[in-house]
């Protein structure tokens, strides 16, 4: 699970054979025969996260177009209220939700687990649920990214809970509501609701009950709601589990449980689970957005980093299945293939960015295929039915570990497509905007272990690029079937981590900051013999990255080609000087988070920048041809849908964050002017 880690991101508050992993466990078998067939949402509604349960992001709608996107202007605002006293949380908050619009009705939810029904043309209040949550609670990542919607295709229109709209509460609980009043289906789980913290493999105690959160709507696939969840990172090596469910979407009850842990010693990734702890190992989870091909029967987990982050001695060997795509037969639970894109990880490469499952062509025919952009700046194209790589990837020999115990795997998997972002960074690269600052980085570069971006972590201090938030982050991707074009956000930022021997930190525990994390964060990786310390790479005096700018881009990929087709610098220098920091505004690209979408119009639209400008790129090019201002940074993947006024919208969530994102709590739609 991604946290705020480090100075910069402090200021910014960001929150994100068997050696090979590439070959099918097991043969895939064909979707059972009552499976019903995918059914596309209308081309005006987006009716999940992703649009479909594909998450391909991709809208076939054109009424915006690059010859008028100039004209957007604001259609409505709404304000989920979560401002205001009343709403006080013990921890900042971020609205970070994908609306979706269904029916005619638009739905969006809060940090605070509540979800609102809105007129999509207009951006009144039909319906309000709040679930009560305890807002005293210091939840890590303090958001919820989205709901799920469900036609029950055994019930007439207008029957109770014929449609419904499910919903994560980060305190664990998974909630059934009735589309049409917002009421609770009181026939799913106890009235309503199912509590996730039950059943857990690692249960959290009462004394860390914020380590286990929901933060990702589930996918609902034939019938089932299945459903990740977030764990704290870096707290105990046996943090709360990961496991993946799937739970009836009409009465709640249990179907199966997937745990990225092998517990089972006859499957084949029980052996890559090394030492008397490696079994009890957390985490591993699945925070992001779970994709799901109802045709196959398939849902596709991408998991995250065994606890904790960086250092595995408790946990040696390859760790299948963390850190992997995982496609699993959604009617059972059962694994039908995985790909591992970091073994053994030791520097947070979740997979954060969700699943696009989309066609590629090869030839005449086209192959389903997922697509799979990691932290490590890397995009993988894999088969959907198989996970054999569509696109060569090989395995890299990389730098061993000198940490004693530490065992770092001889080799990571390397794709054929080019790098999204920088992969390594020499004294001669850094960057700075005065000399005393480019003096200072080299310096500090200098003492690093620095070998690219698998050097292991180090008592020394390693420079890890790309780093935790950096690569292809929480935002995802979006893709263009007409022109074979992934759409991808990157952080080009590098991070420092350094092992403190647990003894050598005694006299310094009262300073692992259980705060804003202001400075260099401090973590305890209790059941280790390290404490952690992460920070970004800022030079000083300036507090500008090391890193050269752009420190965030928007790539397009070709995968037709196999080549970068364009880069450009996403977001600006604006407001960085309420946290201090000093950079020059002619200086382009800044970290961000959100995701993009595209249309049939050739239009990519994205906000996700630290400067508050919601905009529209020409997908073709990569040039910008429209921008907006929020009210605050759109830290959200925007949607578009048609009205039943006939007129294509966007819209996005500006919820910001409380310091350099601004800070605001807006659903924000835009359209062309009325004829």
């Amino acid at each position: 699970m991604p946290r705020a880690i480090s100075a910069l991101l402090a200021a910014l508050a960001l929150s994100c054979s068997l050696s090979s992993c590439r070959t099918p466990a097991q043969a895939p078998s064909a979707a059972p025969a009552s499976a019903p067939a995918s059914t596309p949402a209308p081309d005006g509604d987006w009716a999940a996260y992703g649009r479909t349960t594909l998450g391909d992001r991709y809208s076939p709608l054109a009424d915006i177009r690059r010859e008028n996107v100039a004209r957007l202007q604001p259609a409505w605002r709404y304000r989920t209220g979560e401002l205001d006293p009343a709403f006080g949380t013990a921890r900042p908050t971020a609205l970070e939700v994908t609306p979706l619009v269904v029916g005619g009705t638009m739905y969006v939810s809060t940090p605070l687990g509540r979800v609102m029904a809105l007129d999509p043309v207009e951006g009144k209040e039909r319906w309000v649920f709040d679930p009560k949550l305890d807002r005293s609670v210091e939840y890590g990542d303090f958001t919820n990214r989205g709901v799920s919607y469900w036609r029950d295709p055994r019930l007439a229109a207008g029957e109770p809970c014929a449609a419904r709209v499910f919903v994560g509460v980060i305190d664990g609980r998974l909630i059934a509501l009735d589309a049409a009043t917002g009421t609770p289906c009181r026939d799913f789980g106890s009235g309503g609701t199912v509590q996730l913290r039950n059943g857990l493999r690692n249960p959290p105690s009462s004394e860390d009950f914020e380590n286990y959160e929901l933060t990702s709507p589930p996918a609902v696939v034939n019938g089932l709601v299945v459903m990740g969840s977030a764990v704290a990172d870096n707290n105990n090596i046996d943090a709360p589990s990961g496991e993946v469910r799937a739970f009836d979407a009409r009465t709640g009850a249990l179907r199966w449980t997937w745990d990225a842990v092998v517990q089972d010693p006859a499957d084949p990734g029980y052996a890559t689970w090394i030492g008397p702890s490696a079994h009890r190992t957390g985490a591993a989870n699945a925070w992001s957005i779970i994709a799901a091909d109802p045709e196959r029967d398939l849902v596709f987990i991408p998991t995250s980093s065994p606890s904790v982050d960086y250092f595995g001695g408790a946990r040696r060997g390859q760790n299948l299945y963390a850190n992997s795509i995982v496609a699993l037969r959604a009617s059972t639970g059962a694994r039908v293939w995985h790909f591992q894109t970091v073994h053994h990880d030791l520097w947070d490469y979740d997979n954060a960015s969700p699943p696009a499952l989309v066609s590629l062509r090869a030839g005449e025919r086209l192959v389903p295929a997922v697509l799979q952009a990691t932290k490590t700046g890397q995009l993988f194209a894999l088969d959907r039915e198989t996970g054999a790589p569509l696109i060569p990837v090989e395995e890299r020999p990389v730098p061993r570990s000198d940490v004693p115990g530490e065992e770092a795997w001889p080799t990571q998997p390397a794709s054929a497509l080019p790098a999204l972002s920088p992969q390594r960074l020499s004294v001669e690269e850094v960057w700075g905007p005065t000399e005393k600052d480019r003096a200072w980085c080299a310096e500090r570069l200098r003492a690093l272990r620095n070998e690219g971006a698998f050097t292991p972590p180090s008592e020394r201090g390693t420079l890890v690029i790309p780093s935790n938030v950096g690569g292809a982050h929480w935002g995802g991707l979006a893709y263009d079937p007409a022109r074979e074009l992934a759409i991808v956000p990157v952080n080009r930022i590098a991070a420092i981590i350094t092992l403190i021997p647990r003894e050598k930190f005694r006299a310094m525990r009262q300073q692992i900051d259980r705060g804003e994390r202001v400075g260099v964060e401090l973590a305890g990786m209790h059941g280790t013999p390290y404490v952690l310390s992460r920070e970004t790479f800022l030079g000083k005096p300036s507090g500008a990255p090391c890193t050269p700018p752009p420190f965030g881009s928007l790539v397009a990929v070709n995968l037709r080609t196999r080549a970068i087709e364009w880069s450009v610098p996403l977001g600006s220098t604006e407001g960085l000087d309420r946290v201090g920091i000093k950079i020059a505004p002619d200086v382009k690209g800044m970290i961000g988070l959100g995701g993009p979408v595209v249309t049939a119009g050739g239009l990519v639209f994205i906000a996700a920048s630290t400067d508050a400008y919601f905009r529209a790129f020409d997908v073709e090019t990569g040039k910008e041809l429209w921008r907006a201002k929020l009210p605050a940074g759109g830290k959200a993947t925007p949607m578009t849908y048609r009205g039943a006024d006939g007129r294509q919208y966007v819209a996005v969530a500006a919820g910001g964050d409380g310091k350099v994102f601004g800070k605001a709590d807006e659903i924000l739609a835009f359209a062309l002017p009325r004829e």
